[in-house]
């Protein structure tokens, strides 16, 4: 597969730590509080320090692309305003390293921490946080542009949405249902001035990375459900972006000002999948505000985490994009990965990422990163679930190559 990009995915606040070095401003992430056992990303992997020694991993590994992020806080501390140059020269030099290594940087400017002072002003909610993160893009760009070769904007707007703003299970935690589909317009226009910006400094190629999940009805009765799932989980997001446009269902619930449609949609070089499971839906019951209900998929195996491992719906999520959207850029799986106990023999890990790689292969991507290079917080699960190919030993910061690990650099090796 010439020109296949073998990659590895991580995300600044699940991986830095060093909340107070360099300058760094403080995030959503670091003022949520129900997560597992009170546990904090204050140290994590502590790659902040330890950032040599995970490139010489990815070496190691054999990897020929590196996905991470930057984190808004370390670069803008509040949000806004000048460049802090401590933040960014740690990840200038991480750039550096990646490229005289062989390993193309993916940069993703937004994985989920917005820095707290924007989000005192509303977040999300305020549509001046699309202008600010526009201006942020321009201070990375500017520094970054002429060595990374792939960026994403934002990692996964739909879980901002739906997970920080509806229900609340992730930062800020709100729960505010249907009133946070603003959030979604916020999230698909700052992507689209992203976008701009990163053209106006000749980046090489500007793409996504959505999280799709195929939506199942429970029964024949229940395709209404399902559909309504989709509309809001992967439609909502993706044809914007593709097709300048919003779903039917939900185009009346959103804050559209005269050109937004057209800034969300840009021209891009890729398209980048997210996918772990998919969702089973049926209708709702009484009582329930909203217009479906998830059920659970219980005749496969399962995940640490508890997902169900579906490799055909990777293939079949990408097959619904072409379909809906004939247009779809070159698709890369952007993240592929799963968590399980803490072993370093691990086969069922071995085995997932077997059977997902395959089944994006058949799809003919151009690229799969496997989520994540080393165990990390995992949000609001803390340290619970371990998803990576490198076991990292959160007392002491020993990194261990689990036997996936070698088994991921036998078949990069082999093409």
């Amino acid at each position: 597969m010439s020109g296949f990009l073998w990659g590895v995915s991580t995300s600044a606040f699940q991986i830095e730590g060093a909340f107070d070095a360099g300058g760094r401003g403080p995030s959503v992430w670091d003022a949520f509080t129900p997560v597992h056992e009170n546990q904090n990303a204050s140290v994590a992997c502590d790659h902040y320090h330890r950032w040599r020694e995970d490139v010489a991993l990815m070496t190691q590994l054999g990897v020929n692309a590196y996905r991470f992020s930057i984190a808004w806080p370390r670069v803008q501390p509040s949000g806004k305003g000048p460049v802090n140059a401590e933040g960014l020269d740690f990840y200038d030099r991480l750039v550096d390293a990646l490229v005289d290594a062989g390993i193309a940087p993916v940069v993703t400017l937004y994985h989920w921490d917005t820095p707290l002072e924007l989000e005192a002003e509303g977040g999300w909610l305020n549509r001046d946080v699309a202008d600010r993160f526009a201006d942020y893009t321009a201070l990375v760009a500017d520094r970054l542009a002429d060595r990374v070769e792939l960026w994403i904007p934002i990692n996964e707007p739909a879980m901002v949405t739906l997970q920080g703003y509806a229900i609340g299970e992730h930062a800020p935690g709100k729960t505010l249902l249907f009133d946070a589909l603003p959030t979604a317009h916020h999230l698909n226009l700052a992507h689209g001035r992203a976008v701009q910006v990163l053209r106006s400094y000749d980046a090489q190629a500007v793409g996504t990375a959505n999280n799709h999940t195929p939506a199942w009805p429970a029964t024949p009765n229940d395709v209404a459900a399902a559909e309504a799932y989709s509309e809001i989980h992967n439609w909502l997001y993706a044809d914007p972006v593709l097709s300048g446009r919003y779903p039917d269902a939900v185009a009346d619930l959103l804050p559209v000002a005269g050109g937004d449609l057209a800034t969300i949609h840009q021209p891009l070089d890729f398209y980048g999948v997210n996918y772990y499971n998919p969702t089973r839906l049926r209708s709702p019951s009484e009582g329930n505000p909203l217009p479906f209900e998830l059920v659970e998929i219980d005749e496969y195996p399962r995940t640490g985490f508890g997902w169900p491992i579906v490799p055909s719906g990777l293939g079949e999520m990408i097959a619904q994009l072409r379909e809906r959207h004939p247009s779809l850029p070159p698709v890369h799986v952007t993240e592929s990965g799963c968590s399980f106990p803490e072993d370093l023999h691990d086969a069922e890990r071995i085995s997932y990422l077997a059977g997902h790689l395959e089944a994006a292969r058949e799809a003919g991507v151009r690229g799969y990163f496997v989520w994540s290079l080393l165990d990390n917080f995992e949000w609001e699960a803390g340290y619970s679930q371990r998803f990576g190919l490198v076991h990292v030993d959160y007392e002491t910061q020993v990194r261990t190559p689990r036997d996936s690990f070698h088994w991921y650099r036998e078949v990069i090796s082999g093409g």
